[in-house]
């Protein structure tokens, strides 16, 4: 049964991928699609029930094992981007979300073991909202990675490059120079085919910024061999929702009927595909290489960002839920 399910799933899955892959339900049916494939594999009725508990006490033993791995993990990236990026408190988001995962597993453990009525209320609150959340983000993170592989357009009209801040207040970054590196190979390749789209660098000016990003990005582009003429400013924007709200305002005055691609970085590929698809951008997004160490905390980041998108229907969830395992303990 669970095989049948899980290939009638997928095969929705599939079809609102085709049909536009910038959906977050497009992520959850995916992790459905692992899940009752997983459930499958394990749980058959010609298996004895002494299997199918030695299998799920294993499974417990490995999700148990790979949770403390990843704390770990987690903490030692905090630690080094900490000392590579300065103690902001972004850069604390994988050693917060590691020591929080340890915290977490430490409680069920005393819980487990000492047997305190209080700490088994704690912790049966707090398990099926963790479970939760850990769904969502392995299923941001699963889908996230197989978007930045879908195949796109090879010739769009436009491609938009968001900016993300300069440094020193007036030179293009690592990160920023990144896509506009992946924004310039786009225009290249398409050119050689004889149709090159415009470029678009959308980002205003911050107040710690001598000048707009854009500007800033446009004189990059220019220096790598891009024609002046070629490149269209959005210089007003100060969030990604407004790079591609005013983006898309310049795009249709050129030509109502455009379609684009939209270059960030890879770990804010996804969140912008989600944002482009709420504005109404008609194109998808592509991605720029990150830094390893800076990819773990910046992923974290982005899904933090879309959960809290929707905070209201996560949080009730994660309360209802809080309130079942308390009911189940009874």
């Amino acid at each position: 049964m669970f095989t049948y399910a899980a290939a009638l799933v997928f095969l929705v899955f599939c079809v609102r991928v085709v049909l536009d892959p910038r959906r977050f339900s497009n992520a959850v049916l995916l992790g459905i699609t692992v899940v009752l494939a997983s459930v499958s594999a394990f749980v058959r009725p010609e298996r004895p029930p002494v299997s199918l508990r030695t299998t799920a006490l294993a499974a417990c033993a490995l999700l148990v094992l790979s949770a403390l791995a990843l704390a770990f993990l987690l903490m030692a990236n905090g630690v080094k981007m900490v000392r590579r990026e300065g103690s902001r408190p972004g850069n604390l988001l994988t050693l917060l979300t590691g020591l929080a995962v340890l915290g977490f597993l430490t409680l069920l453990g005393t819980a487990a073991v000492g047997r305190s009525p209080a700490l088994v209320r704690v912790a049966a609150f707090a398990t099926p909202p963790v479970g939760y959340v850990s769904f969502l983000f392995l299923c941001f993170l699963g889908y996230a990675l197989l978007y930045g592989r879908l195949p796109m357009r090879r010739d769009v009209d436009f491609v938009v490059v968001l900016g993300c801040g300069l440094v020193g207040g007036s030179r293009v970054g690592r990160l920023l120079a990144n896509r506009l590196d992946r924004a310039r190979r786009l225009y290249e390749a398409q050119a050689a085919r004889g149709n090159p789209p415009l470029l678009v660098t959308s980002g205003g000016q911050g107040g710690d910024e001598e000048l707009p990003e854009a500007d800033a990005m446009a004189a990059h582009l220019v220096a790598a061999g891009i024609p002046e003429d070629r490149i269209l400013r959005e210089d007003r924007s100060r969030s990604t929702e407004e790079n591609l709200l005013f983006s898309k305002r310049i795009m249709q005055e050129v030509k109502p009927e455009y379609r684009c691609l939209v270059v960030t970085n890879n770990f804010h590929v996804f969140r912008a595909a989600l944002t482009a698809r709420r504005t109404g951008v008609r194109g998808q997004v592509v991605g720029a290489p990150t830094a390893r160490y800076f990819w773990p905390g910046a992923t974290i980041r982005e899904f933090v960002a879309v959960f809290l998108h929707y905070a209201k229907t996560n949080l009730g969830i994660c309360l209802a839920l809080g309130l079942l395992g308390l009911v189940a303990l009874r």
